[in-house]
């Protein structure tokens, strides 16, 4: 039988982590300007709008972040669909598909 884990406290999860998420942070709000700075259309492409979605739950004081900025991003419908419009993952849901906001 495994141990149970050891839960740190908020001061040592911090000391351990604070530095990787301040570089992704760092590094989100860099691809942020690099939009902004791009020239022609895309700038309110949906997965944009998504991200500054998800941005807005970061800071706001609800519990399970991380499960609601990945629902957000997931394509919630139930059905198939009869063609796909890509060959791969947008990670956000177009507007197109079923349960889209």
């Amino acid at each position: 039988m495994a141990p149970a884990p050891v839960l740190l406290s908020k001061r040592a999860l911090i000391d351990r982590s604070y530095l990787e998420h301040r570089a992704k942070l760092l590094d989100l709000a860099a691809f942020l300007d690099r939009v902004e700075r791009a020239q022609g259309d895309g700038a309110d492409d949906f997965r944009m709008r998504a991200l500054r979605e998800c941005c807005a739950m970061l800071i706001d004081t609800k519990p399970n972040r991380a499960q609601r900025v990945l629902e957000l991003l997931s394509d919630q419908s139930r059905e198939p669909i009869a063609h796909a419009g890509t060959k791969g993952a947008t990670g956000a849901v177009p507007p197109t598909a079923s349960g889209a906001r």
